[in-house]
């Protein structure tokens, strides 16, 4: 039986993989240097073509670019019409922004359970949190698997609520065939270095509605109107000019720039290539864990198809002999680093001053306190996924009881 590194023995690997990481190639290098030396580096014409891109592959209406999912998710609300007093219902297995986005605009996050089998919102639990005062659901792709959409779009529809997509994960997924950000209300990406395509930072909503798209084209820029006709004050002669612009709502400053519109436009022209590669990857892994008990694998949902951003294991620790913390420190030592995906949100110190307790979603909980993510990005090479999975397989033999 080999020692695990973390005690002596010998790493599977000489140098350290990351769970995830860019896959930046020369043409996207070539985009952003043509564009630090054109006369727009900010919200200038490539900013329009990424979100024409967007359009295209998801078959939205609108796409309004952004500085990041956080700011997207905020302004989804917003447009939403999300205010205080309001309810929020989401997933507490995802990252804060999630929930945050109903605090920015004075709401109340509702966290409902999630599936312990996908880890995906449980739609079951969303009809248990509704009240009178919902007035969204902000439902995740978690690891990029979209979520039971049939069943959260009847929910709104019985309740009039409105549907928000977190698709931080999920650019690229399908369900029943259709892309990624055609059915939601709303729908939110992410362009983070660890995602599926990158712009360095950045993010995206995306919507049919021509309301909510004009509200959020001006809430990402401080609510300023710079179309004469849509002014809700006409300009007087002397302010007629090309010059002159209306605040029509208190808005933010939620821009992307050109230089980072670059980056992401070529990297939407690889987003095929990158999932498929990502989806190899996800059959290794399944295929070499499926006759490893100790290890339990996220259940697909079948109307999913999914570009896999994330590949999660969770541990079996009753047969096992260490804890989470151990096996994941013990993956280091083997020079595969892991991370955990994600603490559950209501418990961070700020959702606990507000009087959010722990126990509140049992299901998330048990399930977080066994999970964790193995590398998954295209850079990997069928050797690098073999180390990984050798690497598991090391520590479940010696830790196995």
């Amino acid at each position: 039986m080999d020692k695990p590194a973390i005690l002596g023995g010998t790493p599977i690997r000489k140098d350290k993989i990351y769970y995830g990481s860019q896959c930046i190639t020369k043409e996207d290098v070539e985009a952003v240097s043509e564009t630090l030396t054109s006369p727009f580096i900010t919200c200038g014409p490539k900013v329009d073509e990424a979100e024409e891109k967007l359009c295209k592959i998801t078959g939205a209406k609108y796409a309004i670019a952004m500085t990041n999912d956080t700011a997207a998710l905020h302004a989804a609300c917003f447009i939403a019409g999300v205010g205080p007093g309001d309810e929020v219902i989401t997933t507490p297995l995802t990252f804060m922004a999630s929930a945050n986005c109903a605090l920015y605009c004075g709401a109340k996050p509702v966290f409902a359970d999630i599936n312990p089998e996908t880890y995906e919102i449980d739609p079951r639990s969303i009809r248990e949190k509704i009240t009178d005062k919902t007035k969204a659901i902000v439902a995740v792709d978690y690891t990029g698997q979209v979520v039971e959409a049939d069943e959260i779009r009847k929910i709104c529809d019985e309740f009039n609520l409105v549907f928000i997509e977190d698709a931080a994960h999920s650019i690229g997924s399908k369900y029943n065939g259709k892309p990624v950000g055609s059915f939601a209300d709303i729908t939110t990406f992410s362009f983070h270095p660890v995602k599926t395509v990158t712009a360095g930072e950045g993010g995206a909503l995306l919507t049919d509605n021509e309301e909510y798209a004009r509200k959020a084209y001006l809430f990402r820029s401080h609510g300023m109107e710079h179309d004469h006709s849509k002014f809700m004050t006409p300009a007087d002669d002397d302010n007629a000019g090309i010059w002159y612009y209306e605040q029509q709502l208190l808005g933010m400053n939620l821009r992307m720039t050109d230089i980072q519109a670059a980056l992401l436009s070529s990297q939407l022209d690889k987003l095929d290539r990158f999932v498929q590669r990502r989806k190899e990857i996800v059959k290794m892994y399944n295929e070499a864990f499926a006759d490893v008990p100790e290890i339990i694998v996220q259940k697909d949902i079948p109307e999913s198809d999914s570009s896999r951003h994330l590949y999660v294991i969770q541990l079996d620790l009753d047969k096992l002999t260490c804890t989470r913390r151990e096996f994941f420190e013990a993956m280091s030592a083997e020079n595969v680093q892991c991370q955990v995906h994600y603490i559950p949100v209501y418990w961070m110190p700020v959702y606990q001053q507000m009087g959010y307790e722990k126990g509140l979603c049992p299901v998330c909980e048990k399930i977080y306190s066994k999970i964790m993510s193995i590398p998954l990005y295209p850079k990997l090479t069928d050797e690098d996924v073999q180390d990984v999975i050798a690497a598991v397989k090391k520590l479940v033999n010696y830790y196995k009881k």
